[in-house]
């Protein structure tokens, strides 16, 4: 009997794992940037199991991405996918590819009670849409609906990449410098771990201060020791999660909740919490009584797009 398998893959990592019985199995992790192709990376994934090509069936791929036809290009790597030519190479009988938001969505269907935080409090509305958006390699937005009184569908999206939300003066001459130097300044430019990094550079530049810290690592590291320019930086960046959470929920009708997910935030957890995060949020002038009850939570389960993965494959099966 033919394996099922699923792989999330973002512009830092692949993450491959066996799906059976509703749970993941031998979980590897690949850096993008050692691998010339996805390819190349699972075939040593299964070598490392002592499987051979033909013996998945079905795999699941969350892809860092729009999916559309049969030709995919990563967002933020230099790896692409031709479904024909995988499959052939792989000898694979059935691959899905979904965007990796539509996997991290389903996957929070999955969350158990140790695998997230709360940050707000709020029972929500239990038949409203949900919102999951998280800053890592990029910034990934998703969203999850209603289908029947057990079920949950996320639709996909792109909505890392809509401009980024001006709140006050000082969030105005910082967009003045990112467009200087970017033909679009998204939400993506600055809430991402690059993005952390650059917010830093021209919150420098404007305050005409000399940028002496060369990382996101090593910005959270000061800001969490208490200097007073990477505290800023770190706080705008929440402020500014906080302005484009809102902009989704507004969007979607999101009064279910929001999940904040990737590896950015859980690197800073109480910061977080006493960040103006939850202010931006709901700053939303004659709308921000809309958010009063709506729960925020931060996510910190290891691998939530891989569980999601799994999700999408089996409703996919389900419905061939």
């Amino acid at each position: 009997m033919k394996l099922a398998m699923v792989g999330d893959i973002g512009g830092t990592n692949a993450r491959f794992a066996i799906w059976e019985d509703d749970k993941l199995h031998s979980i590897r992790v690949f850096p993008t940037i050692d691998y010339a192709s996805p390819e190349k990376a699972l075939r040593i994934y299964l070598q490392d199991l002592e499987l051979q090509p033909g013996d998945i069936g079905a795999l699941c791929l969350a892809v860092a991405g729009p999916v559309v036809g049969d030709d995919f290009h990563f967002t933020n790597s230099d790896w692409k996918i031709n479904r024909p030519s995988f499959c052939a190479a792989l000898k694979i009988d059935t691959l899905i590819m979904v965007n990796d938001f539509t996997a991290m969505a389903l996957g929070m269907t999955r969350l158990k009670d140790d695998e997230y935080l709360t940050i707000c409090h709020g029972k929500g509305d239990p038949e409203a849409a949900k919102v999951v958006i998280g800053p890592g390699t990029g910034l990934g937005v998703g969203t999850l609906v209603r289908n029947g009184d057990k079920h949950w569908m996320a639709v996909p999206g792109e909505g890392g990449h809509v401009d980024l939300p001006i709140g006050t003066p000082r969030e105005a001459m910082l967009w003045l410098r990112l467009m200087a130097e970017h033909e679009h300044v998204s939400a993506e430019t600055v809430l991402s771990g690059a993005g952390l990094l650059l917010l830093y550079k021209v919150s420098c530049a404007l305050d005409d201060i000399e940028p002496t810290l060369k990382s996101p690592a090593a910005i959270t590291s000061a800001a969490l020791q208490g200097d007073p320019v990477a505290a800023a930086v770190l706080e705008q960046f929440c402020v500014f999660l906080g302005r484009v959470a809102g902009n989704n929920v507004l969007t979607v009708g999101g009064r279910g909740g929001v999940f904040i997910a990737g590896g950015v935030v859980p690197r800073f957890v109480e910061f977080f919490k006493n960040s103006g995060f939850k202010r931006a949020l709901a700053e939303k002038g004659l709308m921000k009584d809309y958010f009063k009850g709506v729960p925020v939570w931060l996510v910190t389960a290891e691998y939530p797009g891989l569980t999601g993965a799994g999700v999408a494959l089996d409703q996919a099966l389900a419905t061939a």
